[in-house]
């Protein structure tokens, strides 16, 4: 069975401008058998979040052993006025992919609505305007960004939850207030990690 190791790199830009394109090209010098490259993922910031896609043979949903355990999806539900930091509390082991549904009770300017990780993040805004009893979805499980179950635009990143406690900075317009619904499944680390 092949062993994989999971390693990070910083991208250092010459100029402070937008990225438009990558190429990477691997490389490898001095070795015998086989190499696989099966992922690579980039992302802001100086830390290694440790989310990453196409990982079924490696994670695993969290077990207790428990019967009255949580083990199914674990939600949460919030409210938000203006901005607020949500911390969501999770058991698992290791990160995992947030669905979010905002749901604005006033109507709201477009790009208004924003929710990031820790200190502001891996950031996603809805692109579009959202009147008062939308249900604006991001759902990192599915890879959608939905406005009414219709498919819509945003800018950034789907959300994931950190294991143990993840800093969760939401914002919408000020004075203005949006509900907010959560859902996960709590991971542990897998067969072959």
């Amino acid at each position: 069975m092949p062993r994989f190791i999971r390693f990070t790199e910083t991208i250092k830009k010459k100029r402070n401008n937008r990225i438009v394109s990558v190429t990477v090209r691997p490389m490898v010098t001095d070795c015998e058998g086989a190499v696989y490259f099966t992922d690579i993922m980039l992302q802001e910031g100086d830390r290694l979040s440790g989310y990453s896609h196409n990982t079924a043979e490696m994670l695993k949903k969290y077990q207790t052993g428990d019967e009255y355990a949580v083990t199914d999806k674990r939600f949460y539900n919030g409210i938000v006025r203006g901005s607020a930091a949500l911390i969501i509390f999770s058991l698992g082991q290791t990160s995992a992919g947030i669905d979010w549904k905002v749901y604005p009770n006033q109507n709201m300017a477009e790009e208004s609505i924003t929710l990031a990780l820790g200190e502001g993040a891996h950031k996603a805004v809805f692109k579009s305007d959202a009147l008062a009893g939308d249900e604006l979805s991001l759902l990192a499980s599915s890879r959608r960004c939905l406005k009414n179950g219709a498919p819509a635009e945003k800018y950034g990143f789907f959300q994931y939850c950190a294991a143990c406690d993840s800093k969760h900075p939401v914002r919408v317009e000020d004075k203005k207030s949006a509900r907010l619904y959560v859902e996960f499944y709590e991971m542990k680390d897998g067969d072959g990690a």
